[in-house]
């Protein structure tokens, strides 16, 4: 991990809290935070808009490599040595997606059965 990876990584660690809430409240429906626009440019070093990444969590591991993009870098590793958080995304596979409003939006992928009312889903399977 590089620097400008770790300075990140530090910034969301300082998430990490409300992150595990609100990863559990998004099963039901996207959640989204909003981060200290200052708390990124400190750790990026200089003033600049249009950071933004998405990515999936899916059994608990990136859909991608994100290699190029350090605060996507920092926000995996961040990630992945919180233990709550892993064994959220071992449990449910997400999208986290971050703006260039400074905004974290958590979306849980359910598969389409698993949204589904109960009642309903013997109506589909019959």
């Amino acid at each position: 991990m590089n620097n400008k990876q770790a300075a990140f990584a530090g910034v969301w660690n300082r998430y990490i809290p409300a992150i595990r809430i609100l990863i559990k409240k998004a099963v039901t429906t996207e959640q989204v935070i909003t981060i200290n626009q200052s708390d990124i440019e400190r750790a990026a070093g200089i003033k600049k808009s249009g950071y933004r990444f998405s990515i999936k969590f899916i059994n608990g591991k990136p859909d991608l490599l994100y290699s190029n993009n350090d605060i996507a870098q920092g926000f995996i590793t961040a990630l992945s040595e919180d233990e709550v958080v892993k064994e959220y995304l071992n449990n449910n596979d997400y999208t986290f997606s971050f703006n260039s409003k400074y905004q974290l939006q958590i979306k849980s992928n359910l598969k389409q059965q698993e949204v589904m009312h109960p009642d309903r889903q013997e109506a589909v399977a019959g």
